[in-house]
């Protein structure tokens, strides 16, 4: 792909010696002998790249600058100055510029920049494509934070349509930090029982018995503290829904009493004698193997079977790691925001050392990742500097990681998505690499849905 450059200089000799010399790089160039020349050439071509003066009759390179980050945001400007206007130059990068170059001009450190700044407007283009389909995806599927296009997320995604409408109990399995608790937030936000009340309770955050009184309320006087009735969530969750989260964590007496409600509909608060009637959906969350808690005693397996009736499984980050570019974008997009920087991206290294770090934490830790990436970064593009130590030293971003028991079709889309994160993107120079043609990378590209990860 060629680039296209505009050269802005009202030295005749300045702007066609460095339009020779980054023709003879590959660069198409363009010419202007001022600003508003500059700007007219703006409007009329497709431009990659401003490389203007300073200084110039009609329009002057400061307000050609304005004019472009104003209406073109994602093009690079590069300020060519002498050494009185430098300070100007600084103020110029202030107000958008990319950088500025000092004449006389270093022909190869100019192409060097050029480069520079290009590889940064696509990763900022390539930014913003994953937050459009981000917003799209999240319209398409109306279902709350699940950000995810594998081919195990949009079975996730199908199964969530088809059980939420139900009266069907939920059981979400999977690692800690996999977003087992936005799959059931999808599940009420697309019941018929959205409209109702939606109550949460953490299980393992609570004692056996605080956690049988918040379930199931209590009678003034029942124990010591209750100085007053309470009522449990299983009554404010009534004609709702009722998450229970780490269900694997609470006692076999809970057990009991969340079976009856499952069995009956009914209960007593602790202490009292009048049995409430109650109707609530569960939907309960674990990272433990309740087969196993089954085997060894810890969990009841008829309460297992009532709450198993839909098992959805979420599987961890490292084995659906084509979803990292869309949930980068995402948090990117989140923590610009929420810190008042302006990120734009995130260049090929970083995206590298991402794609081939094992995660043990999961969603959790990569928004924890990317999180103190912003508030650390010290540019718009976020560098493999600005990442976390923790996940620098744990990436063998050198290599291509396979695991044992891929199939071939699997390890070719590794090597494929890999190189092209390596070559930011180049498509030209990871056939290269690969020994493949551009007609054959281009295909597979196609065929793995490369260019929409």
């Amino acid at each position: 792909m060629s680039f296209t450059i505009l050269i802005v200089d009202d030295e005749k000799n300045i702007r066609e010696g460095l339009g020779k010399s980054l023709e003879m790089d590959g660069f198409t160039v363009f010419l202007a002998e001022d600003g508003k020349q500059g700007w007219s050439l703006m409007n009329q071509d497709n431009i990659d790249l401003v490389i203007t003066d300073l200084k110039m009759p009609r329009m002057s390179g400061e307000e050609l600058l304005k004019k472009v980050t104003s209406s073109y945001p994602t093009i690079p400007v590069i300020i060519l100055t002498g050494h009185g206007t430098i300070e100007t130059a600084v103020n110029a990068m202030r107000n958008g510029a990319f950088d500025f170059i000092t004449k006389p001009v270093n022909l190869g450190y100019l192409t060097q920049l050029a480069k520079r700044a290009l590889s940064n407007r696509e990763l900022i283009l390539k930014h913003r494509q994953l937050q459009e389909e981000v917003d799209r995806l999240t319209r398409k599927q109306q279902s709350g934070g699940i950000i995810g296009k594998s081919t195990q997320m949009q079975k996730i995604l199908q199964m969530i349509d088809q059980v939420a409408g139900t009266r069907a109990s939920v059981i979400i399995t999977g690692e800690s930090g996999v977003g087992k608790e936005l799959v059931a937030d999808a599940i009420h936000d697309l019941s018929t029982r959205r409209e109702n009340p939606y109550i949460k309770v953490h299980c393992a955050a609570l004692t056996e018995s605080l956690l049988e009184s918040e379930l199931f309320g209590h009678e003034k006087g029942s124990f010591t503290g209750a100085v007053a009735m309470k009522r449990g969530r299983f009554e404010l969750a009534h004609t709702g829904t009722l998450f229970l989260d780490e269900i694997g964590e609470i006692s076999q007496q809970v057990q009991i009493k969340i079976l009856r409600v499952l069995q009956d509909k009914k209960f007593e608060r602790v202490g009292g004698e009048t049995t409430q009637e109650v109707d609530v959906r569960i939907i309960s969350a674990t990272n433990r193997d309740l087969k196993l808690e089954i085997a060894e005693g810890r969990f009841r397996e008829d309460l297992f079977y009532r709450l198993n009736v839909v098992n959805i499984h979420v599987p961890p980050l490292r084995e659906r790691k084509e979803d990292i570019p869309l949930l980068v974008s995402a948090f990117l997009k989140e923590f610009s925001e929420e810190n008042q920087k302006e990120i734009a991206g995130i260049d090929s290294k970083a995206n590298l050392v991402l794609y081939n770090y094992h995660w043990p934490g999961n969603i959790r830790e990569l928004r924890n990742c990317i999180e103190s990436a912003v508030v650390m970064a010290k540019d718009r593009i976020i560098s493999s500097d600005d990442l976390p130590p923790t996940v620098t030293s744990g990436s063998d971003s050198e290599y291509i990681k396979i695991d044992i028991g891929s199939s071939l079709a699997d390890a070719e889309m590794a090597m494929i998505r890999t190189t092209l994160l390596h070559e930011n993107g180049n498509k030209s120079r990871t056939a290269d690499v690969l020994g493949i043609g551009r007609k054959t990378l281009h295909r597979k590209i196609q065929e793995y849905k490369l260019d929409q990860s």
